[in-house]
């Protein structure tokens, strides 16, 4: 009989509300920077959990908080907002990226999504200036959103995993992709890493959020950080390998 290792990864999403036309996703990856501002985006625009993704084939992740378990990939939106956030704590190794994005992209297509911007944090060799936000988007993200923006473009490189797939996935549809990137250290969470993510999409999405306290929110959530660190750490052969120059 095969084990959960030998399937194919299965995700499907439930949701309870139709989402925005903007999905911003964070994901468990370097630094656990794009996770942190998702999070705290959540926890700051008074979001609420409006669906969940599930896998089955991956090895099970359930996350708790004072005795009271949740889904690992969690949607969130609000009737007065025209962004949802998708706050995705399962770790995926990137033999399993395709199949996790498909179901994210064939959700938001078949639920009217235009939009899909994945915050991330790369561990690249960088200088103090290099601690910026960069983009890699689809041409019709980049006219809808980055045509007089200050964010700079990531010079060169390749994307793998899940985020290659999103964006791959973009580039032959009319849904518009893009990741924004910057720079992390080893330390979890990267707090200044994700603080520069929190200001991106304020900025290109005009939200009324306010990053100054984003340094005491992932402090107050920092042992569980480590430990989904820990976690990732562990299987470290199948994280993506990102590799980006400036």
């Amino acid at each position: 009989m095969a084990g959960a290792s030998d399937r194919e990864p299965d995700f499907t999403i439930t949701h309870d509300a139709d989402p925005s036309e903007t999905l911003l996703v964070g994901l468990s990856s370097f630094g656990l920077a794009g996770l942190t501002a998702v999070d705290y985006l959540v926890d700051h625009l008074d979001l609420r959990e409006q669906g969940h993704l599930s896998a089955e084939g991956l090895p099970t992740v359930t996350p708790f908080e004072e005795g009271r378990p949740r889904h690992h990939t969690r949607l969130f939106s609000r009737d007065d907002l025209d962004v949802s956030v998708l706050v995705g704590e399962l770790f995926v190794p990137v033999g399993a990226g395709r199949a996790f994005a498909d179901a994210i992209l064939d959700w938001t297509e078949a639920n009217g999504v235009r939009d899909v911007a994945i915050l991330s944090g790369v561990p690249i060799p960088h200088g103090p200036d290099d601690h910026r936000t960069y983009y890699i988007a689809t041409d019709d993200y980049r006219e809808r959103y980055l045509g007089e923006s200050p964010i700079p473009p990531m010079g060169r490189g390749f994307l793998d995993g899940t985020n290659a797939a999103l964006i791959e996935r973009g580039l032959d549809s009319p849904l518009g992709v893009c990741t924004y990137v910057t720079p992390v250290h080893a330390r979890v969470p990267d707090v200044e890493a994700s603080i520069r993510l929190v200001e991106t999409v304020q900025s290109v999405y005009g939200l009324d959020v306010d990053a100054g306290p984003l340094e005491a929110f992932a402090g107050e959530i920092e042992q569980y950080y480590a430990e989904l660190a820990e976690r990732m750490d562990a299987r470290d052969e199948d994280l993506p390998e990102d590799r980006m120059y400036m």
